[in-house]
């Protein structure tokens, strides 16, 4: 008898096979490392910092600015006292929300009251979007970049079984984030909604598990081979036993055709005649919500603002009033078109949101200044917000954990995702094919016949930089020049025109995408960095700030309409802007502080092209001015002027 055939009928009462031991539990691939060790959540060692790179205070700064116009003193105390709440800073922040969750419990651990989620559930979705162009709303294509496909996609090439391990990294880090009298809604599609329970009752106990919440919509969609799908699902988890809950004001009216019931639905006898509802539920102003919620999509109506995940304002409403009361602290990680945030703003709650796709974070933006505006407007309070990003420090945890810290294997890395030989500073590593030896350290590349250079992963590619860059092209022999850079300084795509004028090349400014940073990645997007030109307009003592030129970076469109995209953005380049913003008093160092912008709507394409605040200086001297445009794909592109005051 085989070794194979013994070891099979060794299983048995006196040795158990290990399968037969094993509790309910949801498995996943990843789950467990080699040894059957349950997987640490992988973090940096310590909390990356965030970083505070623009605030909005729109109301405050359209006071002050009218004070000036008028030459009458601003009292910012009495306004404060009025209308603003100064006890906490609302928080927008681009990122990975694994690594920002990290960042944010060494100050929020244990304080947030109430966190929403809308994850991506359709793996595989592709979520390309129209966006408008100019003054009459054209629409456009704008891909899905690969970042804001992380999870929509196959993160790490293992399709379901990686989707539950982002998911169960970021439930276990939400779950130290929540208060003790918090709750979670996790809201999902049916088919995913299965493993998210099975994943929230491990996380948190299934006893903390309050209610699997259908959200059921209407619509005109049908099939003739399936029943309709039209619902979501919503588990709403708390994090101990004295969560909050708002049942009398979340109270909905009673149905005309149930005010009244027979009485032998309570017990009765049938012809005993009837008894009223508000009787039978005890209560005259309406019934607590039951776990089926029938509420409408988000409309055509001024609500919608074309983000494809929209969430309809009411169904975010009726969870934030019945989870969470005036003041408490919201959250939401997955914020896409800002919803939770804008709803947690006219409730009086604060709000922490956040979001790994660049165009996600600028629709959020624009809608928060927007109810900043109409609070403002009814005379209610309101808070100020700020935008946070984790600058370099997420790029170098990058580097440190999935590179082991090399500057060598971050070019390489870089030069890959741009299909670029690579060449080496010296024949032993001298670069595959078509690279060989560099001609300078300077030059790391050559694609067709351009040299490349990728500049250092903490690094802000600089003018004097990109001048010995050329210079080391030029002494090659090279007529064609491009530099990849994580950052490049304010204004170098106009500089480097005289650069080009100097050495004869043709150079290109090119961003290295964020997405190289996510693992499994074959192909992502680089863009050349767009321009922007204007110029202050001194009338006696006021400024005001005219835009002169722009040419978009043109991310995220679709290689098929590049060309037009091009030849438009020549000709009619701001019809690409969907957003641009002033800050008088820019220094360098501290955030971009909205003092002045305007933007486009859905309903509203027209875009002012010159501020009308005519800011006044306290103080004479020299001032820069800073001036931001974000596109109609959320890329943003500055410049700054100084004028003399």
């Amino acid at each position: 008898m085989s070794d194979r055939n013994t070891h099979r009928q060794a299983w048995g009462p006196d040795n158990p096979h290990p399968l037969s031991r094993l509790k309910t539990e949801l498995v996943w691939e990843g789950k467990y490392d080699e040894y059957g060790n349950r997987r640490p959540v992988k973090l940096p060692t310590s909390p990356l910092p965030l970083q505070r790179i623009e605030t909005v205070d729109v109301p405050l700064d359209a006071r002050k600015a009218e004070a000036h116009q008028l030459g009458l003193p601003f009292e910012e105390e009495e306004f404060h006292r009025k209308a603003h709440r100064d006890d906490f800073r609302n928080m927008l922040i681009w990122g990975d929300n694994k690594l920002v969750m990290a960042s944010l419990l060494e100050q929020f651990r244990g304080k947030v009251d109430l966190i929403y989620i809308d994850p991506p559930f359709d793996v595989g979705a592709d979520f390309t979007m129209q966006v408008q162009l100019g003054d009459e709303g054209e629409e456009v294509l704008k891909e899905q970049s690969i970042m804001e496909a992380v999870a929509y996609r196959d993160t790490w090439g293992k399709g379901t079984d990686s989707y539950l391990q982002m998911m169960y990294e970021r439930l276990t880090l939400i779950r130290d984030l929540l208060s003790e009298r918090g709750t979670l809604y996790v809201h999902l599609g049916p088919w995913m909604a299965v493993y998210g329970g099975l994943m929230l009752a491990e996380v948190f106990g299934a006893g903390q598990i309050r209610n699997h919440i259908v959200w059921h919509y209407p619509s005109m969609s049908a099939s003739r081979r399936d029943f309709p799908d039209k619902h979501d699902c919503i588990w709403r988890v708390v994090k101990s036993d004295s969560w909050t809950f708002n049942a009398d004001i979340i109270r909905v009216p009673y149905e005309e055709a149930s005010l009244t019931v027979m009485q032998a639905g309570y017990g009765g006898g049938l012809g005993t005649g009837g008894v009223s509802v508000r009787k039978a539920y005890g209560h005259e102003e309406g019934k607590i919500p039951d776990s089926v919620w029938r509420i409408r999509h988000v409309s055509s109506g001024r609500e919608n603002i074309g983000f494809p995940t929209q969430k309809p304002e009411p169904l975010l409403e009726r969870i934030i009033r019945a989870s969470s009361n005036e003041g408490d602290l919201v959250a939401d990680f997955f914020c896409g078109s800002g919803t939770t945030l804008a709803v947690a703003e006219k409730l009086g709650r604060r709000w922490i949101g956040v979001d790994l796709g660049r165009y996600a974070i600028h629709v959020s933006r624009k809608r928060l200044i927007q109810v900043q505006r109409e609070l403002h407007a009814a005379g209610q309070p309101y808070r100020s917000f700020d935008v946070y990003n984790l600058g370099r420090y997420e790029r170098q945890w990058w580097q440190l954990d999935r590179l082991k810290g090399y500057d060598a294997e971050h070019r390489r890395t870089v030069l890959r995702f741009y299909k670029a030989a690579p060449l080496g500073s010296s024949p032993d590593d001298g670069g595959g094919p078509g690279g060989g030896q560099s001609p300078s350290p300077l030059l790391h590349g050559k694609k067709g016949g351009a040299y490349v250079h990728v500049a250092q992963i903490d690094s802000i590619l600089s003018e004097a930089e990109l001048h010995a860059v050329a210079e080391a092209a030029r002494a090659a022999g090279g007529r064609e020049l491009h530099c990849l850079a994580w950052e490049f300084e304010m204004e170098l795509a106009l500089k480097k025109q005289a650069v080009e004028a100097e050495t004869g090349l043709t150079i290109r400014l090119k961003y290295i995408p964020r997405e190289i940073m996510e693992p499994n990645r074959n192909e992502v997007q680089f863009f050349e960095a767009g321009y922007l030109e204007a110029k202050a307009i001194r009338r006696d003592n006021k400024v005001d700030v005219e835009l002169v030129r722009f040419f978009p970076a043109l991310a995220e469109a679709p290689e098929a309409e590049m060309a037009a995209l091009r030849e438009r953005a020549i000709k009619s380049p701001f019809d690409f802007i969907d957003f641009w913003a002033v800050d008088f008093d820019w220094r360098e160092g501290k955030p971009f502080e909205h003092h002045w912008q305007d933007f486009r709507t859905r309903k509203d394409r027209s875009l002012k092209t010159r501020t009308d605040i005519g800011w006044e200086y306290e103080q004479k001297g020299k001032r820069r001015i800073c001036v931001k445009v974000i596109d109609v794909f959320g890329v943003d592109t500055t410049t700054v002027i100084e004028v003399e005051v």
